[in-house]
Parts: structure tokens; C-alpha cells; sequence
């Protein structure tokens, strides 16, 4: 009988323990120990802090001479993200993966701003190309991103004079227009058969909440723009050689020309990845994008919200949908384009030592 209530007391001992760590890791705070060691990495700061979304756009940095590891504190791992710690060129930075997504980038890039001294962003890694006259490899630099993936879908049988819901109140609006599905079927010499019950969407900006601003005061934000300062300082880049052929196990195969550096006027992020040639060319038509990714607004928008200048580097690994000669030879090239995006970014940080912060 002790034997069994031995048992039964060591059970209860477990089921109380497991209680109190699920109770401690639901509860989502950060430990005494952990602020210790942020507070500890935070005396070689202030940081260019790096945002890659995925692992083989970040292996190529970790593998490269030019980043230098720090030796007192390589990397702290806090609330299933890890920073890695280090300098480029001189610069001390920090630098940390978020994952797909907007949801996954904007909450990344937010923890990065509130835990570490950071005084400015450079995010990196590759995207779809809207631009036709823009190939595989080329390394994009936008001005300006927006989020495409906030809408308000149209009920049928209403059209562009129709207001849209709660636009009075302020939380909807027109102002940058719509996709219309019916524009795109196919047999549109038939209206019957045109008419489509998706009828149409209308792109939204994002609610965004300043620091500089009063707080629960929403504003609005479409167009994000990089740091002037940043952007200006990457046309020292505009000339940077780029490899142009990849070598396979049997051959080696080229791009028609060598890859170069350009800085554009617009990107365009989503939490959709777009293999469609129609939509790639209203996107185009539409907002003037060229990169089309997943994270890169996301980024921005924290950024502009902190009051933290970003810039963003995205190299193209296919033209979305397909449609030229290299469409279907993305997957050939994508190790060019993420390791050309790599290069472009070791190259700008080391531009950024003297900077103090600021846009």
C-alpha cells in the first residue's frame, strides 16, 4: 500500500511540474536571464540589424569571411527567433531570420527594434520579378513597398461608385483602386459569361500607429518608403560585378547577360506567392512593382512605425507566371540569385559604420 501512494505522490509531483512549465512558457515572458543577456549583447551596440527571411539566403553569410562572428556573445536565442552577433566590414551587427510571411517578418523585425540597439535595417533575399525588362539575378533595390494582401472584397453587383464598407468611418477607402476578376475571364465577348461572382477587390493600406505618434491614434500607410539616406548611398552599388553563369555537374549554363544592381522605384509584398502571368502584369500596370515577395513591406512597416531607417535588397530568381526564355530555369538560377542578393548586402552594411541612425 506505501508502495502505491509512493507512486501516486511521484505522479502527482510530475503532473504539478509539467503544469507549472506549461503555465511558465504560456505566460510568454522573457526571463531575468534572458533580459541579462540582451542587456549584455546591447553593450556592443548600436547594430545594423539584418532580416533574411530564410535559411539559404542566410547560410551564404554565415559561410562568408567577411562576417566575423562575435566571440563574447555569437548568437541568443529568445521567443523562437535566434540573433547572431557580429561584424561586417567593421560594423557591428546583428542579424536574425524571421521565416515566410508578413505575419512572421512584421513580429521578427519588431522583436529585433524592441530588444536591441538598433540603428538601422537591412533586409535581404531574393523575389518574383514584375519588370520585364529586368532578368533572373538581378539585384533589385525599391524606393518604396507596399503590402498588396490587405483588401476589401466587393459584395456582386456593386461596381467602383459604390461605396464601400465602413468607408465611411474611415476604415475602408478607393483610393488605390481595385482588381476586377470579371476583367479576366475568359470569353469576355459574351457578358454573360464575363460576369464574374467574385466580383472585385480593393487594395487598403495598413492602420500603422507611430512611435513619434499619439498612441490608439491610427493613421494609414500604402507606400513605405527606404531611408533617403540609405537608397542615396546605394547607387555605390550600381556598378558591382555579378557572376553570370552556374556550373552544373555536367555543364555550365549563363544567364544572357551578367547580372546587374539597379535601384527601382517600388516592391510589392504579400502573403501570396504569385505564379501567375496575369497578375504579375497588373501588378506592373497597376502599382509599377517590380520585386514581388512575401516580406519585404512587413519589414518596412515596423520600420516606419519605429521610426528605424530600412533599405531593402531583393534579387530576382524568376519572372512570376513564367513567359520568357528564362521562365522555366528559375530553379537553375535561384542559388545565383540568393548568393547575389548575399553579396550586394555585404557590400552596402560595411557603407553604413559612420552612421549614426536616422533617416
Amino acid at each position: 500500500m506505501g508502495g502505491v501512494r509512493r507512486r501516486l505522490m511521484a505522479g502527482a509531483i510530475v503532473v504539478v511540474f509539467a503544469v507549472a512549465l506549461m503555465a511558465t512558457a504560456a505566460e510568454g515572458y522573457i526571463s531575468k536571464e534572458t533580459w541579462a543577456a540582451i542587456g549584455r549583447a546591447n553593450r556592443h551596440g548600436p547594430f545594423v540589424g539584418l532580416v533574411v527571411p530564410n535559411a539559404f539566403e542566410m547560410v551564404p553569410v554565415l559561410n562568408s569571411p567577411k562576417f566575423v562572428a562575435s566571440k563574447t556573445v555569437p548568437n541568443l536565442d529568445v521567443q523562437g527567433r535566434r540573433f547572431r552577433f557580429g561584424t561586417i566590414g567593421g560594423q557591428n551587427v546583428v542579424m536574425v531570420m524571421t521565416g515566410l510571411s508578413m505575419l512572421n517578418a512584421g513580429l521578427t523585425t519588431q522583436m529585433l527594434l524592441s530588444l536591441f540597439r538598433v540603428k538601422g535595417i537591412v533586409h535581404w533575399g531574393i523575389a518574383g520579378n514584375a519588370n520585364e525588362e529586368l532578368q533572373i539575378g538581378d539585384v533589385t533595390i525599391p524606393e518604396y513597398w507596399a503590402h498588396l494582401s490587405l483588401w476589401n472584397w466587393q459584395r456582386y453587383g456593386d461596381g467602383k461608385d459604390n461605396e464601400l464598407p465602413l468607408e465611411a468611418a474611415g476604415d475602408y477607402t478607393r483610393e488605390y483602386g481595385f482588381l476586377n476578376f470579371s476583367d479576366y475571364t475568359v470569353g469576355q465577348g459574351d457578358p454573360e459569361l464575363a460576369a464574374n461572382e467574385l466580383n472585385s477587390i480593393w487594395y487598403q493600406p495598413e492602420e500603422v500607429f507611430p512611435a513619434s505618434g499619439v498612441p490608439e491614434d491610427r493613421q494609414h500607410a500604402f507606400w513605405v518608403r527606404a531611408s533617403e539616406r540609405y537608397y542615396a548611398l546605394a547607387a555605390r552599388l550600381e556598378g558591382m560585378e555579378l557572376p553570370r553563369c552556374v556550373n552544373g555537374t555536367t555543364t555550365t549554363t549563363c544567364l544572357p547577360r551578367a547580372p546587374r544592381v539597379v535601384r527601382v522605384s517600388k516592391g510589392c509584398s504579400g502573403n501570396v506567392f504569385v505564379d501567375n502571368a496575369r497578375y504579375r502584369q497588373f501588378l506592373r500596370a497597376k502599382f509599377g512593382c517590380t520585386a514581388i515577395e512575401m516580406e519585404s513591406a512587413a519589414v518596412a512597416l515596423v520600420a516606419y512605425q519605429q521610426g528605424v531607417p530600412f533599405i531593402t535588397i531583393r534579387s530576382l530568381s524568376d519572372l512570376a507566371g513564367g513567359g520568357s526564355a528564362l521562365g522555366n530555369e528559375a530553379s537553375m538560377f535561384i542559388g545565383i540569385a540568393a548568393q547575389n542578393a548575399v553579396d550586394v548586402m555585404l557590400e552596402f552594411v560595411p557603407l553604413l559604420k559612420d552612421d549614426v541612425g536616422g533617416h
